[in-house]
This record gives C-alpha cells, structure tokens and sequence, in this order.
C-alpha cells in the first residue's frame, strides 16, 4: 500500500504544529461547570471557555431530567423516526420548542450541524438563491454547498453589500437570507432589523442560526428575534440544545407548517441518524420549564458578562466590544495566543487558544465565554490571573 499520502499529512501535521495552530485536547475528569477538573492536572480550573451559558450542564434539575427520561423511556432508540424512533417526549419538544419560538412547528436533528447540513437542499434548488453572511457557521457553509442553489456571500452585517446581493440574485425564483444571530467567534449580534427589512424589500426569506442566543437573549430566553423585535420577520430559525439548554446535544428547525413537513420528507440527516436520546429529550423540556419559571439564570448571567467585560477593558484588553456573554480577548498572532492560554492554565483558569481556520489570520484570540454558574470570586480570580499574564506576555502594560 502506498503511504504517500500518510506521510503528506504527517508533513502537515508538522507545519500546523510549527505555526502554533495545532488544537490539544484536555480530558476532563468532572462534570461540566464553572470549574472543572482536567486529567494530568493537579488543581481544578475556573473554566472560561466553555458554552455553558446558563451554567444547566450538570444542573441538578437537568440530571434528574436525564435520569427519569432513562427510566421511563429507555438509553436509546435504535432507529430512525420515521421507522420506530418517534416517542411521545419527541413530539412533546418539538411542541415546546416552536411554542417557545413562536413558530408553527419545530423539528428535531441530532446536532444543530445536521439542522443547517440538512435544510438547504430540501429547500431551495437550481433556480434559487441564498445569501449568507461571510462569518456565518461552518454547518450553514457546508449546507449550503449541498444544495444546488446560486450562493451569494455578504460582508459580515455589511447591509449596503446584503443589499447589493439581494438585487444581484433578483432574477432567482426564491430568495434565502441565512445568517448567524450571534457570531461565535466575536459574540457580536447579527443587524436582524435591517435583514429583515432588506429581506422584505426584496422579497426573501430569512433564517436564523441562534445557536448562541437560545435560552438566554431576549426578555424570554427567545433568542435574536425576540432581542430584536423582529419575531414575525424571521421565517425559519436553527439552533442547538447543546450549548445554554443543557449542554448535551441535538438541534432543531423552527418555521412554517409546510416547510418542516418537508424536512421530516426530504432532510437526510433527520431521514438517516438515529432519533435523539430519551434522556437528553427529557432533560431538554425541563430546561425550557426551568427558563419559563424563572429569569434568575439569564439575569445572573447578563451581570457576571458585564462585570467580566468591565475589569477586562480597565485592565487594557483589547476586547471585541459588545455585551454577550461571548467575551474575545484579542492577541492577533497565534503563538500569543497559546502562550497565553497556556499561562492561565498555569494560573487556574481554562481558556481555549483560537486561530486560523477557525478566525482568519492575524485575529487570532483567547475566546472567554461566562457562565451563570460562574461565582463573582471566580470571575475575579480569572480576571487577576489574566492582569498577571497579560503583563508578562506584554498584551498590557
């Protein structure tokens, strides 16, 4: 057998690793949460870096969710829901989920990648057009390369160049405008009121990846339309479970009655993946009960970012500004960045190195993230251990 191409990667593996771009991953041997335990590593860590918005992954609510849906519905379903892999706690969240969104239906994918893998060739063919924002989520990239559509990329919440595609792809029969509502890598919130006004200018639809707003923007936890006040203007959200509702997995698609009765027809992913959990099901309807009984989670967590992204900017950090809870701390070069996520680890904080092709080259950056679940002496161990280092990397004087 030929090892030409072996030894090809291996060359590139060498080259990712002398650019400081290789990506080591840390064991944990804890439960998800404000601080963690990582294997080989004697103290446990703040942790800054992980999605755990609302801080629900190791909730005790969500676990014994988890554990009665394992009781009373099974590990697993061993199938396809169109086969025998449709319980009644699957029709029940795809019920609280649109009613929660204000959408007609909901349908549920094993990860919020296949949702935005799997909806794009279902709905939008050869003479069609959809027009994605250039920061947007590499699952919408690569579902958009799966249909046959006309693709049309914009600058990032670049509007004047939206418009320009949209009266470029007007001889298109329909129309997507797809964007994230929050960009991941900068925390920064999508101009949904222009994209909905251009959208009905010109006669389009709009989309919506909240994956990073679900359970804890808006008034409701309804996410970027709902922050916004753009519900009615936004035709077809995605979104995840596994970042602020529990953590875990799974995702959906929300938006007209027709459109996700074509999904549970046509999408592959949710055609050929095994139907999700019954104890990830059960937990993920108890983390909705939980953000409509109370705003505690979400108004703990708008205080801790704001906190953090004050002492970070006094400090001297070039910081992304905005106020999500995504907080990136800026380095640029990328053997910075490792350095300094490599030195706070030393200090007891986890935080995760980002560069390309993850961002583009030279924004590389340490991408903090807050949790509900973060305490306030927590987060002021974090920001003096990021003082320390940030001085020493010369990052602040």
């Amino acid at each position: 057998m030929s090892k030409n191409l072996i030894h090809h990667m291996q060359a590139m593996l060498d080259d990712i690793r002398e650019q400081g771009l290789y990506k080591q991953e840390r064991p944990l041997e804890s439960p998800q949460g404000a601080q963690v335990h990582a294997q080989c590593w004697d103290e446990d860590l703040i942790n800054l870096c992980a999605n755990n918005y609302l801080g629900l992954a190791n909730h005790p609510d969500m676990v014994a969710a988890a554990h009665e849906g394992l009781d009373s519905h099974g590990f697993g379903m061993a199938s396809v829901r169109f086969i025998c892999g449709t319980q009644d706690i699957h029709k029940q969240l795809e019920r609280k989920v649109a009613d929660f969104l204000r959408m007609d239906d909901a349908i549920l994918f094993s990860s919020c990648f296949d949702a935005n893998g799997g909806i794009f060739e279902v709905l939008l063919g050869d003479t069609d057009a959809v027009i994605s924002d250039s920061l947007n989520h590499a699952s919408i990239i690569d579902g958009i390369r799966l249909s046959k559509a006309e693709r049309y990329r914009y600058a990032n919440n670049d509007m004047a160049d939206l418009e320009a595609k949209l009266i470029e792809a007007q001889a298109q029969r329909f129309r997507l405008v797809v964007t994230d509502g929050v960009f991941s890598m900068d925390g920064t919130y999508a101009d949904l009121p222009k994209i909905c006004e251009l959208a009905e200018k010109y006669d389009a639809l709009v989309m919506v990846d909240d994956s990073h707003a679900i359970g804890f923007v808006g008034e409701r936890g309804a996410g970027t339309p709902e922050f916004h006040g753009v519900e009615g203007g936004v035709h077809l959200t995605s979104g995840t479970f596994g970042k602020a509702l529990g953590g875990a997995s799974g995702g959906y698609i929300t938006g007209p009655q027709a459109v996700i009765d074509m999904l549970r027809q046509r999408a592959r992913p949710y055609l050929f993946s095994n139907s999700l959990a019954p104890p990830i099901v059960n937990a993920t309807l108890a983390a909705i009960d939980l953000l409509e009984q109370s705003a505690a989670l979400r108004q703990q967590l708008a205080e801790n970012t704001a906190y953090f992204r004050r002492r970070i900017e006094q400090a001297g950090f070039d910081v992304i500004p905005g106020s999500h809870p995504i907080v990136p701390i800026m380095t640029g070069d990328a053997l910075k960045a490792q350095q300094l996520a490599a030195e706070l680890m030393q200090h007891g904080v986890y935080v995760t190195a980002f560069s390309f092709p993850v961002v583009p080259k030279g924004q590389a950056r340490v991408r903090t993230q807050m949790s509900a679940a973060h305490s306030r002496e927590q987060l002021d161990r974090a920001i003096d251990a990021f003082i320390e280092v940030g001085k020493q990397l010369q990052l602040i004087s």
